[in-house]
């Protein structure tokens, strides 16, 4: 299978704040950002390995700023690491203030997705190759976030095992 580069899965989507997107702080609702950062990071999935994926995580949203009425969102999203079957997605979130243009870096985002075949079963996917300094950073650091997963995985195993499954009035 040919390995591909981080560039050929990004993906870029610009939106506007709207009053019905925002909440009682008058800032996006972070819902809806997540919701935008699961999108996004699901387009450059399928990009990079051409196959149906489905979230496997969503390995953290770290919200550094809060958006406003006044900004527009623009998400970047790019495959930074691969595993057999599995891609870690980043997703960078930039605000711009429409009416002066300054720029701000809202919210980061690491998400892992699975490729899968025609019937729903996990398959390999490409290699993935950084070019510039950010993808190489965030390529580096990859194995470290994936022993991450891995031990919050184990660890919410384990707690599903204790959870009661029983419903509140019995």
């Amino acid at each position: 299978m040919e390995p591909r580069y981080s560039r050929e899965s990004k993906c870029y989507k610009t939106s506007r704040v709207f009053p019905t997107d925002v909440n009682n702080h008058n800032t996006l609702f972070g819902g809806k950002l997540m919701s935008y950062i699961d999108d996004i990071a699901s387009i450059a999935a399928h990009k990079h390995c051409r196959r149906s994926v489905v979230t496997a995580s969503t390995d953290s949203v770290d919200f550094l700023h809060p958006i406003k009425p006044s900004d527009s969102v623009c998400l970047e999203a790019f495959v930074t690491w691969t595993g057999k079957s599995s891609m870690e997605v980043f997703v960078k979130v930039v605000t711009e203030d429409l009416k002066t243009g300054n720029r701000t870096i809202a919210a980061t985002s690491f998400l892992t997705f699975v490729a899968l075949d025609d019937n729903k079963k996990p398959v390999p996917v490409p290699q993935v190759v950084p070019e510039t300094e950010e993808e190489t950073k965030l390529h580096e650091s990859a194995p470290q976030r994936a022993e991450l997963r891995r031990i919050r995985r184990e660890e919410s195993k384990k707690l599903a095992e204790f959870l009661t499954m029983k419903n509140p009035w019995e």
